[in-house]
């Protein structure tokens, strides 16, 4: 599969300014080197606590903030080096959805000067074509045609997130940035809107970005998987292998906190002691050694590499092969006799839901 995105020694320092004439005392490290890409097609999502730097990522990769350092390459291109008459020209293929659709849709636009606007932008339809291509949009996005003529505070939440959608697609991106999507949309919301990019996404080819810290969402949308945690990614995989074999020790910590949907299971989570260290002075070694269960002398001191192990499944951690194995509800989903019963009571679910339909 073509790397459609690659991404390489991506670093983001934020200066800190104090006193009257704003001299520089320091840098927020928010993102500190990472490397991956997306290929055509596929959804990397980007998981980690707030303020790891995942939304930091989004936003450099689509240049709506300028690197300190590091190569972003799209098709083949380094956008780093485009003049702003180039970039808003390639910016066509790459498009973003924000994590609050109220305060991303202007609220003095109706629809249909919100959806029509980038495509005059890019000259891509005007007139009665632009108008076709509106109801077009709202089509695809499940909402209907006569609502080109309403204001964002007359639709829900979820419609608004729809609108933003449509709003992403008006111009034919090959990928779109979605940073936490449905993090402030109902639970049966969220399944909505997330099968939604999934039907686009197979309809149009698109490749997805998808910023979250909902694992239990993450899940259902990714193809692969980055974890990152003060401004470094500290494993990589698969979304399957991930869920199944977690390796770094913040991996599994997260994946620990994801809740299972009976009370009656027991789950061996992995609390994490500390606060995050501040990104202003990031410790030494490995950035997780502060917090790690499983920390050893040479990790406050030896910065660990992200390591591929040859199957896609990459770790910045040396010691994971040592360590002991994930508990059985993380590693392998359960014991048999939780995934029986976790069976049952879906099974129970859909019997009710249909009887009250």
């Amino acid at each position: 599969m073509t790397a459609l995105l690659e991404v390489s020694g991506l670093v983001k320092h934020f200066p800190v300014r104090q006193g009257a004439f704003g001299f520089v005392s320091g840098h927020v490290h928010a993102v500190d080197g990472i490397d991956f890409e997306v290929r055509e097609g596929e959804t990397l999502a980007i998981v980690g606590e707030s303020g790891c730097g995942k939304s930091t990522v989004g936003r450099l990769v689509l240049r709506l903030l300028e690197p300190t350092a590091g190569a972003v390459r799209f098709e083949g291109d380094d956008l780093l080096a485009l003049d702003q008459s180039a970039l808003r020209a390639r910016r066509r293929r790459m498009q973003v959805i924000f994590q609050d659709p109220y305060a991303s849709l202007n609220p003095r636009m109706t629809v249909g000067a919100m959806l029509s606007e980038p495509l005059m932008l890019h000259r891509l339809a005007s007139g009665e074509a632009a108008r076709d291509r509106v109801a077009e949009l709202l089509e695809l996005v499940g909402l209907r045609p006569d609502h080109i003529r309403r204001y964002p505070h007359e639709f829900s939440g979820g419609q608004r997130q729809r609108l933003a959608i449509a709003r992403a697609l008006a111009v034919e991106p090959r990928l779109i940035v979605a940073d936490e999507p449905v993090s402030a949309l109902d639970v049966s919301i969220q399944a909505q809107v997330i099968n939604l990019m999934g039907e686009l996404q197979k309809r149009f080819g698109l490749s997805y970005i998808f910023i979250s810290h909902d694992l239990a969402v993450v899940k259902h949308i990714a193809d692969r998987i980055a974890v990152m945690y003060l401004g470094k990614i500290v494993e990589t995989a698969s979304t399957d292998e991930l869920f199944r074999n977690p390796r770094h020790p913040y991996t599994r910590a997260l994946l620990s906190a994801v809740p299972v949907p009976d009370p009656g299971l027991a789950r061996d989570r992995t609390l994490l002691e500390g606060d995050i260290p501040s990104a202003t002075r990031p410790p030494p070694g490995c950035r997780f050694h502060t917090r790690c269960p499983f920390v050893r002398e040479s990790c406050r001191v030896d910065v660990p590499a992200l390591l591929d192990d040859g199957t896609g499944h990459a770790t910045a951690c040396p010691w994971w092969p040592e360590l002991p194995a994930a508990p059985p509800l993380i590693a392998q989903g359960g014991t048999a006799q939780d995934r029986a019963r976790l069976a049952r009571l879906q099974a129970a679910f859909v019997s009710t839901h249909r009887e009250a339909s």
